[in-house]
């Protein structure tokens, strides 16, 4: 007597695959944590390299057990597994409940971040990159407005700055033009001393904050079925792993049983 093959073997190729997944993540963090200067995002909130890091070793250390319970029909393992799934779908539960009800306070402390990301811009290439990446992909400049980029010490439009980029924003922000092959780096120059009518011929006049929301409220069904599926993923693991622990009990009770006759 055994349990099913066919949902040991679905939940551990389920467990060994997150498992594959969080292990690179860990990689990744720790590539991107070494490569980048110690001091340059430190005055972020949350350095991205280690959110990589800290959710890799939580999903490593939980679909391990789930690999390694399935893989040995270890009941005390998979019971572990399960409880922590449940927990961490229960706190997504909760997070997107809250993010829904307070979507204001969401989006005030989504600006306070990219404000302090615009404020290290020239501090750590990776940052720079990603935020050029952003404003590019999403044709926007700034938080709110291109105006933001006097946050930067570099950039700010104050008499008093002697940055040669004083007044200016990013080549990210500038509009190029279709089959441009070679992209003037220094587009942006004075831009933040023009009003938004004037300068909306130069660069992108509009915030990313507002894009992104735009966009996202734009492709509300794609992210819905997205995290559906990681949703409806998560419930079948746990299902599986409940009904694994519920054959190996089933099978330990059967084989006490059986001594028991036997003995008597």
């Amino acid at each position: 007597m055994r349990t099913n093959q066919v949902v040991k073997y679905t939940l551990f190729v389920s467990c060994y695959l997150f498992w594959v997944g969080s292990g690179l993540m860990v990689a990744v963090g720790v590539y991107a944590r070494m490569s980048k200067e110690a001091s340059a995002v430190d005055s972020l909130i949350t350095d991205p390299s280690i959110i990589l890091i800290t959710v890799g070793i939580l999903m490593f250390a939980v679909t391990f057990l789930g690999c390694m319970g399935a893989l040995r029909d270890l009941h005390i393992l998979l019971k572990i597994f399960a409880w922590l799934m449940l927990l961490i779908l229960v706190l997504q539960l909760v997070a997107a409940v809250l993010g829904f009800f307070f979507s204001g306070l969401v989006l005030d402390k989504a600006s306070y971040l990219m404000g302090k990301a615009i404020s290290h811009y020239r501090e750590d290439l990776d940052l720079q990159n990603f935020i050029d990446f952003i404003q590019k992909k999403f044709e926007c400049c700034g938080v709110r407005s291109y105006t933001d980029w006097s946050q930067n010490i570099y950039f700010e439009c104050r008499d008093s700055n002697p940055s040669l980029e004083r007044c200016a924003v990013p080549y990210s922000c500038c509009i190029q033009e279709k089959k441009q092959t070679i992209f003037n780096t220094m587009c942006g120059y004075e831009t933040q001393s023009l009003k938004p009518w004037q300068a909306e011929d130069k660069i992108h006049v509009h915030g990313c904050l507002d894009k992104i929301v735009t966009w996202g409220k734009a492709n509300l069904l794609l992210l819905a079925g997205i995290a559906m599926g990681l949703f409806l993923l998560e419930v079948l693991v746990i299902f599986l792993a409940k009904m694994l622990i519920y054959q190996i009990n089933f099978i330990v009770h059967k084989r006490r049983l059986t001594i028991a006759e036997l003995s008597s």
